[in-house]
């Protein structure tokens, strides 16, 4: 007698037929369960293949270089109960790589960002103190209220994808040298180098820190900021931002008369200038500021980004056609101030032309967005393939140039 749990006894002589009969039901059972396993498995793949990754979540960091000053449409606009004295611009270089991103978003992936760059903000305004801005358009009375840390405004933390910093020359302050290279360069020689010779033996009377005292502080505190951005979101692409091109290495070109290059009228119509061994010296002191970041950042196992390279040939000594960045007078909207405050003296500029203080213009904030969108695009694509960036602002997306 066999017996089985479906069919109870089976005669004797009916046994192999009606065993045959029962597994071919079985069958038929589990081959339905599995087409409908199937059927479901088909159902549900697809939904999970075209779920969209989150956005990456991208904190732009920096001083005036980032912010943009007078480059584009302030931002937030003017007027608004928003705005905070840091002068950021819908022309800066943050804002050109997140229409890029926007328009080729890099492996598909949406990119958010946080824009928090603010002008004249030093390195350890980025991670650990509070700063108080300078915008000069629209400044409340009483001047603009502090703000806090710019990893707090951004909202850095572990689920940031991308953090980029272009910060560093205000902890020189190059606002102090600036300005006294002027006053010291004014009715000097062209080959004089009163500003240097200052700033190596102990500092100029309205400036008493060397030059190697200054060094130091900027490569103790980057490196600290990058430590504490790097706990803070300990999951991001970090990227560091260089400075361009912003005094030539030979100065023998620059019109020591020229107010949209180097030199500037003071209220009450005095001409001060730097000169031309100052205007060289000072090219090193950016080129040895963009050597500390560029050492730290690779130190730390993060990405740098030159933007001195790209911009030779576009310094403030150009022409108006040709340079990136503009001297202490040049081409803003009007309502950017043409009178602004140094450290210790008032500048003002005429002949339509507005305080632009060294900073980039258009053309330069755009070089720069190409170098920074190329490095974000190359943060984010998938580490198993080798990869390529196409070259200009919005024009780039992940290649593949290699193979798997």
């Amino acid at each position: 007698m066999f017996h089985t749990k479906a069919s109870g006894p089976v005669p004797h002589g009916q046994g192999r037929g009606a065993l045959r009969t029962l597994l071919g039901r079985v069958a038929v059972r589990r081959g339905a369960l599995g087409v409908l396993a199937v059927l479901m498995l088909a159902v549900t793949v697809p939904a999970t293949a075209s779920a969209k990754p989150q956005p990456v979540q991208w904190a732009a960091l920096g001083d005036s270089y980032t912010a943009g000053v007078f480059v584009g449409a302030p931002s937030p606009p003017l007027g608004s109960p928003d705005r905070d004295g840091c002068a950021r611009t819908t022309g800066s270089y943050p804002y050109l790589v997140e229409r890029g991103l926007a328009a080729h978003p890099p492996a598909g992936r949406a990119v958010r960002l946080t824009d928090v760059g603010c002008g004249n903000a030093t390195v350890n305004e980025i991670t650990v103190e509070r700063q108080t801005p300078i915008d000069p358009v629209q400044e409340p009375p009483g001047g603009w209220p502090g703000v806090a840390p710019q990893v707090d405004r951004a909202h850095v933390r572990a689920s940031t994808g991308v953090v980029t910093i272009g910060v560093g020359v205000n902890t020189l302050p190059i606002a102090d040298m600036e300005e006294a290279c002027l006053l010291l360069g004014t009715g000097r020689p062209d080959r004089a180098t009163p500003c240097r010779d200052a700033y190596e033996n102990g500092g100029p009377p309205l400036d008493h820190e060397s030059i190697h005292a200054k060094y130091d502080r900027i490569t103790r505190q980057y490196g600290a900021m990058l430590r504490a951005v790097r706990q803070r979101a300990p999951h991001a692409k970090i990227i560091t931002v260089g400075y361009p091109t912003i005094f030539p290495a030979d100065a023998r070109g620059c019109d020591r008369h020229d107010p949209t290059e180097l030199a500037t009228r003071l209220v009450g119509g005095e001409l001060v200038s730097v000169t031309h061994g100052d205007i060289a010296w000072l090219h090193g002191v950016i080129t040895h500021v963009n050597a500390i970041i560029r050492s730290l950042t690779e130190r730390y196992g993060d990405t740098y980004v030159d933007t001195a390279t790209s911009s030779v040939g576009h310094d403030a000594c150009r022409s108006r056609a040709a340079k990136w960045v503009h001297g202490f007078c040049g081409q803003a909207a009007p309502y950017w101030p043409k009178e602004i405050s140094l450290v210790h003296v008032t500048m003002v500029c005429s002949g339509g032309n507005r305080a632009t203080i060294v900073h980039p213009d258009a053309a330069g904030q755009a070089d720069i967005a190409a170098q920074v969108e190329a490095a974000v695009r190359t943060a984010l694509c998938p580490r198993r393939k080798s990869w390529g960036v196409a070259g200009g602002t919005g024009a780039g997306r992940c290649l593949r140039v290699g193979h798997p």
